[in-house]
C-alpha cells in the first residue's frame, strides 16, 4: 500500500482495527514512516524529556550545592571520556532557545526535572531563592510558549550533604524528601499540575548502592535493601505531599523497564529470567499497588523485612494517575554466576541485530511487549516517559542527517501504536532527548537528542529527525 492509497483507506472512514492490523503486518517495513499523530488521538500527548543534571550545567552557580553526581564525575575515573557535566549544554542559560526550538517542532510538553540541590544547597533547611527564580522562570517561558510542563521531582542527583548523612540508606530521608516535596509543590504547583515523583528508582538503587556504576557509588546489598524500601516510602509520601498541596495535580512516577527473554529454554535459564523481571520490572512497581515486595522469586530480596517497619506497607500504596513507562532495549536472560546477561548478548543467531551507539540492541517489539506486561496490573494509564536511540552524528553542510535514530523513532512509535489499538490505555509519548548532554557515565559521546549540540561552542543544529517530528506534530 503507498501513500495514497493508505490515505484514501483512512479518509474512507476505516477504523482503528484497520490501522491496528496494518500496524500489526508491516510495522518493521518502510510502511512505518506512514504513521501519524492522528492514529494515537486528540488527546495523546506529545512530548520531549530531559534532566537537571544532565543539561542544566552552572553546577555551583547562583547558590546551588553540589550533588553526588558532581562529586561522582569530578572524579574522572568514573566516566569514560574523563567529562563532568559542569556545563553540559548549558539549560540553565540558554533555556529560553531551547524551548523556543521545541515548540518550532511542535511538541506541546516539556519534561524536565529539579536539581534537588540547587533549590536546597544543603538538601534541607535554607532555601536558595535564585534557583527556584530559576524553575519559575523555566515554567512561566513554557507556559508563555503554549508549552505544557511535567515537573520531575527526583532524578538522581542527591545533594551531596545528605549522602554524608547516609543518602537513600538513611531512614531520614523519608523526611528530607518530603520538605523537598512540599516547598516545590507550593512554590510551583500553582502552574504545575503533571509530576512525576521519581525518575527509575531500579537505577537510583541498583546502580548507586549495589554495582557502584553510579553515584554515589556503593557496593554493598545492605545499602541497596535499605535505599529501595527508603525510595518506595519517598514515591508514595511525595505523591500524597502533591495530591494535598497541588489542585487537579495529575501524578505518575517513571519505571525504566526491559522485556526480558529467555536464552534457550531450559529450567535454570527461565528460574533466572524470573529473577531478572523482578529486579527490575516488579519491584518498584508492585509495592504501590498493594501487592508487597516480591520476594518468592528472588530470595536475598527477604533482607528487606529488616527496614520496615510497623505500618510501612500499607504507606507504600499510592493511587497514581498514570505509570510512566521507559524503555531502551530487551534483555535476553540465562543462568550465570552473575543470574542474567544484559540486552547486548543477544542470541548467536541475531546475525542482523542492530545496535545504538550505547551497545544497546534496537528491538522495538520490546516495548510493546513489556507494556502488555505492564497492562495487566491495575493502572489507570501508562505514559512512555522515556524512550529514545543513540547513534554518531556526522554534520554535512550544516545538516545532520540521522537515519537510524529516525527509524528507530517510527519503529518503536509503531509498537506503541500496536498496544494502544489493542485496548492498552496509553496516553502519551515523550522521547529522550531534546539537546546531546552528558550522559552519565558514558559521557558526551552519546547522542540521544534531536538537536545537535557543539559542545565546545553551544550551537544547536536540528537534526533530521527533530524535522521529521515537526512535520508528524503539525
Amino acid at each position: 500500500m503507498n501513500r495514497s492509497e493508505f490515505l484514501k483507506a483512512s479518509t474512507a472512514g476505516l477504523t482503528g482495527l484497520f490501522i491496528s492490523e496494518w500496524v500489526s503486518k508491516a510495522i518493521t517495513s518502510d510502511n512505518a514512516a506512514l504513521l501519524t499523530s492522528k492514529m494515537f488521538g486528540e488527546n495523546f500527548k506529545w512530548g520531549v524529556t530531559t534532566s537537571a543534571f544532565q543539561s542544566e550545567g552552572a553546577w555551583n552557580a547562583d547558590g546551588k550545592g553540589e550533588s553526588i553526581w558532581d562529586r561522582f564525575t569530578h572524579n574522572k575515573h568514573h566516566v569514560l571520556d574523563h567529562s563532568n557535566a559542569d556545563v553540559t549544554c548549558d539549560f540553565y542559560h540558554l533555556y529560553k532557545e531551547d524551548l523556543r526550538v521545541l515548540k518550532s517542532m511542535n511538541f506541546k510538553n516539556f519534561r524536565f526535572s529539579i536539581a534537588w540541590s540547587r533549590i536546597f544547597p544543603e538538601g534541607i533547611g535554607k532555601i536558595n531563592e535564585q534557583g527556584v527564580a530559576f524553575y519559575n522562570n523555566v515554567i512561566d517561558e513554557c507556559l508563555r510558549l503554549d508549552i505544557t510542563p511535567w515537573m520531575t521531582l527526583y532524578h538522581w542527583d542527591l545533594p551531596q550533604a545528605l549522602e554524608d548523612k547516609g543518602g537513600w540508606a538513611n531512614r531520614e530521608i523519608i523526611n528530607w524528601f518530603t520538605e523537598f516535596v512540599d516547598l516545590c509543590t507550593k512554590r510551583f504547583g500553582d502552574r504545575v499540575k503533571n509530576w512525576i515523583i521519581i525518575n527509575e528508582p531500579a537505577a537510583v538503587t541498583t546502580l548507586g548502592y549495589l554495582t557502584g556504576l553510579h553515584a554515589p557509588g556503593h557496593k554493598s546489598i545492605g545499602k541497596f535493601l535499605a535505599s529501595v524500601h527508603h525510595v518506595m516510602m519517598c514515591q508514595a509520601e511525595g505523591a500524597r505531599i502533591v495530591r494535598k498541596n497541588v489542585v487537579n495535580a495529575r501524578i505518575g512516577t517513571a519505571q525504566s523497564c526491559s522485556y526480558v527473554e529467555t536464552y534457550k529454554n531450559n529450567p535454570a535459564n527461565i528460574k533466572a529470567v524470573k529473577r531478572i523481571d523482578v529486579l527490575l520490572n516488579r519491584l518498584f512497581i508492585e509495592p504501590s499497588l498493594g501487592m508487597g515486595y516480591p520476594t518468592s522469586e528472588l530470595h536475598f530480596l527477604k533482607k528487606i523485612e529488616k527496614y520496615i517497619l510497623p505500618g510501612d506497607m500499607e504507606k507504600l500504596k499510592f493511587d497514581f494517575d498514570f505509570i510512566g513507562l521507559q524503555n531502551y532495549f530487551r534483555i535476553i536472560g540465562k543462568r550465570g554466576i552473575i543470574p542474567f546477561i544484559w540486552a547486548n548478548n543477544v542470541k548467536p543467531d541475531a546475525k542482523t541485530t542492530e545496535f545504538t551507539d550505547m551497545g544497546w540492541e534496537v528491538y522495538p517489539e520490546g516495548i510493546y511487549q513489556i507494556i502488555k506486561q505492564f497492562s495487566k496490573y491495575p493502572i489507570k494509564e501508562i505514559i512512555i516517559t522515556e524512550n529514545g536511540a543513540s547513534f554518531p552524528d556526522v554534520i554535512q553542510e550544516n545538516k545532520i542527517n540521522d537515519e537510524k535514530r529516525l527509524k528507530f523513532y517510527q519503529d518503536y512509535l509503531g509498537y506503541i501504536l500496536k498496544a494502544k489499538n489493542e485496548g492498552v490505555n496509553i496516553g502519551g509519548y515523550f522521547l529522550w532527548s531534546l539537546v546531546d548532554n552528558f550522559e552519565w557515565t558514558f559521557g558526551y559521546k552519546p547522542r540521544f537528542g534531536i538537536i545537535y549540540n557543539d559542545f565546545s561552542t553551544q550551537q544547536r543544529t536540528v537534526k533530521a529527525t527533530g524535522y521529521w517530528f515537526q512535520d508528524f506534530l503539525r
